[in-house]
């Protein structure tokens, strides 16, 4: 009888482990399934700012992908941004510049206007006539970004207090004010608070003035309203100023002096619009 009982624990013993080593399987592998995926279009050929922070970021980002359980790929081939490959995708990212042909921007708008998720960086946002990126693209810049045309930039970059201005699941765990990385500001052509479709995320807090070190006097901002993080709400889309470290230009080494993702509070940011955009609907 002692034998028979011995035999039947061992066989609950033995079920019991396989039930545990199925489920654990189970639970792994749904655990394992990422939430979604991003894709980051970059060029990283004109300056080493720009570049400094395309390589950056495509050293952050996959580990923050990892630890978050989304996947994060990235190409310098822009005939990717076409709806085949769009069609894996449910966030992309412009790094550093934007798409300069037709069918990649009709490709763009389309998955745009279909409901997927967008985040621009900095310059991805720049447009100047008479320049290498003219702005010859009414929709995005006017329409989607709402920003218009490049006006004219702080210089040194350098850290700046950002105020939040309104609500949203982007910046629901920022503090009301923070210091940012060291970063080149941009001013835009449009007043973005007269935009109905626009909302103000985060803007440049007045105790930041004089803002730049020049040497150029327009170079440093003593006043005015400066957007720096903002949504279009008709679209499931961010535009974040940020995205331009310092660089040792005039030392000559073109060392990179500051990095982007270093904040940890611009990194929590970054983080949960990629949650936002990659779980919200339209």
């Amino acid at each position: 009888m002692a034998n028979f009982n011995q035999t039947l624990l061992a066989k609950k013993s033995i079920l019991l482990m396989l039930f545990l080593v199925c489920f654990s399987g189970f639970s792994q592998h749904k655990k394992d399934k990422p939430k979604f995926k991003v894709i980051a279009f970059y060029t990283a050929k004109n300056d080493q700012a720009h570049i400094s922070f395309v390589h950056e970021a495509n050293k952050f980002l996959p580990k923050l992908a990892e630890e978050n359980h989304f996947v994060y790929d990235s190409t310098n081939n822009w005939d990717n941004l076409n709806a085949k490959f769009l069609a894996n995708y449910q966030v992309v990212l412009f790094l550093d510049t934007r798409p300069e042909t037709k069918e990649q921007r009709d490709a763009f708008q389309k998955y745009m206007e279909n409901g997927g998720g967008f985040m621009g960086f900095h310059f991805s946002a720049f447009a100047l006539n008479n320049s290498s990126y003219p702005q010859n693209w009414d929709w995005y810049h006017n329409t989607f970004l709402g920003s218009g045309e490049y006006g004219s930039n702080t210089w040194r970059p350098t850290s700046a207090v950002l105020r939040v201005e309104n609500q949203h699941p982007v910046t629901k765990n920022l503090p009301k004010t923070f210091s940012s990385a060291p970063n080149e500001w941009y001013r835009w052509s449009n007043d973005l608070r007269k935009n109905p479709d626009i909302k103000i995320l985060l803007a440049i807090d007045e105790s930041s003035f004089p803002l730049g070190t020049g040497p150029k006097a327009h170079e440093i901002w003593h006043e005015g309203y400066y957007p720096v993080v903002w949504t279009n709400k008709n679209y499931k889309m961010l535009y974040i100023n940020m995205g331009h470290n310092d660089i040792d230009y005039e030392g000559g080494t073109n060392k990179t002096l500051s990095y982007t993702f270093e904040n940890k509070t611009e990194s929590k940011l970054i983080l949960d619009a990629l949650l936002w955009l990659g779980t919200s609907k339209k």
